[in-house]
């Protein structure tokens, strides 16, 4: 079985939240970006830092509509007619199925999911979600999902890069480190590449840019600013200390 079959396989076990499994994690609403030939398939991703889930304004875009290999992803300007935002959560689950998928390392499934060997390790008593939003122009799927291409580190660039093929564009939604932003539906998304366990490498959008700067901003990597408690064994700064640079969500479907 590939290892896409396999993420698909364990995906299918979970409970649905707002038609997308695992994003249903930050996911809220039924609008918002995607082209009608998307539609309810698509996701809509926006930080917090511009948006909100009535009102994302801007959301996750594929530069000029490209859909090479690092392709950089920026954020644009919230439209219904724009395939650049078409994005669709491709693979599901939770990071167990992910490590069990050969998709992440044993150390990341030690901290954000569950090992298995004589014994059954879960983090926390916790298995976060895990997922690959693939570009998925007018609805069609590219093969193509956002991630990046090495291991994620300090100001990696995100682009696209080939689904199913690494931990690289596996992103983990990192629930029990942000429980007082969860309840609205916005996250910190672990780059499933990640080997800094104390500050992980999330999903971050420039502090020194806007989204309509020229050239456009690319999203990155940097580590976490801060945990909102003391989980996952680590100790961390006061509750709510996550950036909105650095926290995400997601809403499903057509500009209304």
């Amino acid at each position: 079985m590939s290892i896409k079959s396999k993420v698909y396989a364990a995906a299918a076990t979970l409970t649905l939240v707002g038609g997308v499994g695992a994003v249903g994690a930050f996911a809220a609403g039924t609008a918002n970006a995607a082209t009608p030939s998307c539609g309810d398939s698509c996701v809509n991703i926006f930080t917090r830092e511009y948006g909100t889930h009535t009102s994302p304004n801007f959301v996750v875009d594929s530069l000029r509509q490209g859909s090479n290999t690092g392709q950089p992803v920026i954020l644009f300007r919230a439209s219904s007619f724009d395939p650049a935002e078409d994005f669709s959560a491709s693979f599901q689950g939770t990071t167990s199925d992910f490590y069990a998928a050969g998709m992440v390392s044993p150390a990341v499934a030690l901290h954000y999911g569950c090992t298995v060997g004589p014994f059954v390790t879960c983090a926390a008593g916790v298995d976060d979600p895990a997922f690959e939003i693939e570009y998925s122009p007018y609805g069609v799927a590219s093969g193509m999902c956002i991630g990046v291409g090495t291991v994620a580190a300090q100001g990696t660039k995100v682009a696209l890069e080939p689904c199913g093929a690494s931990s690289k564009t596996v992103w983990i939604a990192d629930i029990a480190d942000s429980p007082s932003t969860i309840r609205s539906a916005y996250v910190p998304l672990i780059n499933g590449s990640d080997t800094n366990f104390s500050h992980p490498f999330v999903l971050t959008y420039p502090k020194n840019g806007y989204p309509t700067d020229t050239p456009r901003p690319q999203l990155t990597t940097t580590n976490l600013t801060g945990f909102t408690q003391n989980v996952h064994g680590v100790p961390g700064p006061e509750l709510g200390t996550v950036d909105d640079n650095q926290l995400w969500g997601a809403d499903i479907g057509v500009l209304r």
